[in-house]
């Protein structure tokens, strides 16, 4: 019985207050409007940013709410106007879209994947017109997340929110390109364009960490310091590449001055902050090389820090920059990500370290991210 047209009902996770566990709920799922898609929801990696909203430190954070945004998705139904997908299509929903409209300076400039088009809406835990597709078993609204919310069994997307992928690939594993691994190798290959012989710091060795270290592998760096408050993390950081391991809780000086003094003459060439703590994204910053160093900032702080270091660190020549989604275009760039996984010659299996079954084991794979061994803990709906 086709369901093209009609509400869907179905199982999703609701957030409904920071800091308190999701709650497995029956809830129905609206047909797409003009440039939106319905997908079914076949896989969900959890990411420490669904974490950081449900703790309560985003100041976008809406509730009650539908969170997840690493997932792979077949799609239902497309609504009026869609012309780039066709219900079957496998897509990657992807929180940075990619309207590609010829009047869209963010999306024809190769300085930035930050299209706007639909920014404020999804701020607001809305779809572009400004209304939700879901609602609880009462009839109530509920919120979206980063236009995604894909911790549900069905979800409504943007159009310019879908990278079409190929039908060939496991959507449990390139769900991934969906936020970390895709952000990881994409601060290093877009945003700082790592080059051959480069040093490279690398501050927090989760999931996006050691994407990071990935993808300095790739682009042919020398030197590759891994560095974490936690020493159970280096073995995987080796295995991923990284030539020297700090564990900073055990130093008795700065991180920074550890770097950049005992095991370097000057800093490393670059520095990725994979934390989200603005003392590390300063320590970052200041191992890096004085006259040519570049620092990014990845972490994503709470609500209300503030970064700061002296002057004098930007003076000396050191550049201190940012990314989203690292720089990846998103419909362009996923397709592409995706393909190389598919060749072999980017490989992510080791990032998958937990897999779960059916939405309602969200909560276990929360836990497990917790538990501090968890790279990615892919949930299978």
């Amino acid at each position: 019985m086709s369901t093209v047209g009609k509400p869907i009902t179905c199982k999703a996770m609701v957030a409904r207050a920071p800091k308190h566990p999701l709650v497995c709920e029956t809830i129905t799922v609206d047909p797409p409007k003009a440039g939106e898609v319905r997908v079914k929801v076949r896989a969900n990696a959890l990411c420490h940013t669904d974490i950081y909203t449900l703790d309560g430190h985003d100041p976008e954070g809406l509730f009650p709410c539908i969170l997840g945004h690493e997932a792979g998705c077949v799609v239902e139904s497309v609504g009026e106007g869609v012309a780039s997908l066709i219900p079957g299509d496998h897509v990657i929903p992807c929180y940075t879209p990619m309207c590609c409209e010829p009047q869209c300076i963010f999306c024809q400039s190769p300085k930035t994947n930050l299209c706007p088009k639909i920014r404020s809406s999804q701020g607001k835990g809305l779809m572009p017109d400004n209304t939700v597709r879901f609602k609880d078993s009462e009839g109530k609204p509920i919120y979206h997340f980063m236009g995604c919310s894909t911790m549900s069994e069905y979800t409504v997307l943007a159009e310019i929110s879908c990278a079409k992928i190929d039908k060939k690939a496991p959507l449990d594993r390139v769900c991934l390109f969906g936020c970390g691994v895709a952000t990881g190798l994409g601060a290093v290959w877009n945003t700082c364009k790592v080059e051959v012989n480069s040093t490279v710091a690398v501050f927090g060795l989760g999931a996006v960490g050691l994407a990071v270290i990935q993808g300095a592998v790739m682009a042919g760096a020398s030197r590759i310091i891994a560095v974490d408050v936690n020493p159970g993390k280096f073995e995987a950081a080796i295995k991923m590449g990284a030539t020297d391991t700090v564990d900073s809780s055990s130093l008795d000086k700065p991180v920074q001055q550890h770097i950049a003094g005992d095991l370097t003459d000057w800093g490393v060439d670059y520095s990725f902050d994979c934390t989200g703590n603005t003392e590390v994204m300063r320590a970052a910053l200041e191992c890096s090389h004085r006259g040519w160093g570049t620092s990014c900032v990845i972490g994503v702080a709470a609500s209300g820090h503030h970064i700061s270091t002296r002057p004098f660190q930007l003076v000396t020549g050191r550049v201190w920059k940012g990314t989203a989604f690292g720089g990846f275009k998103s419909r362009r760039d996923v397709p592409l990500l995706v393909e190389r996984f598919m060749s072999g010659k980017l490989p992510i299996e080791d990032y998958v370290t937990h897999e779960l079954n059916g939405v309602g084991a969200t909560n276990d794979a929360i836990d497990a991210l917790h538990g501090g061994t968890c790279l990615r803990a892919v949930v299978k709906y």
